[in-house]
């Protein structure tokens, strides 16, 4: 296989990382103001907003991987 064919396998299969996690970001989104409306298991709360957290910093890690700063 051709190295520019591997890339491009690589990029597919981050892409479709990044729109999983971005869904689940999104849902957990729902969830957190759904378990806040009423009276929160401020336990539950923090797992799913610490869970958040580390979602976004891994979409953040993945678009960077994808679109490098160019200046260096």
């Amino acid at each position: 296989m051709r190295a520019g064919g591997r890339k491009r396998v690589d990029e597919q299969h981050i892409l479709a990382r990044l729109n999983l996690l971005r869904i689940e970001h999104r849902d957990l989104d729902s969830a957190i103001a759904a378990l806040a409306g009423g009276v929160p298991d401020q336990l539950q709360l923090a797992r799913l907003k610490k869970r958040k957290l580390r979602l976004r910093d891994e979409i953040s890690e993945l678009e960077d991987y994808l679109m490098p700063d160019s200046i260096a």
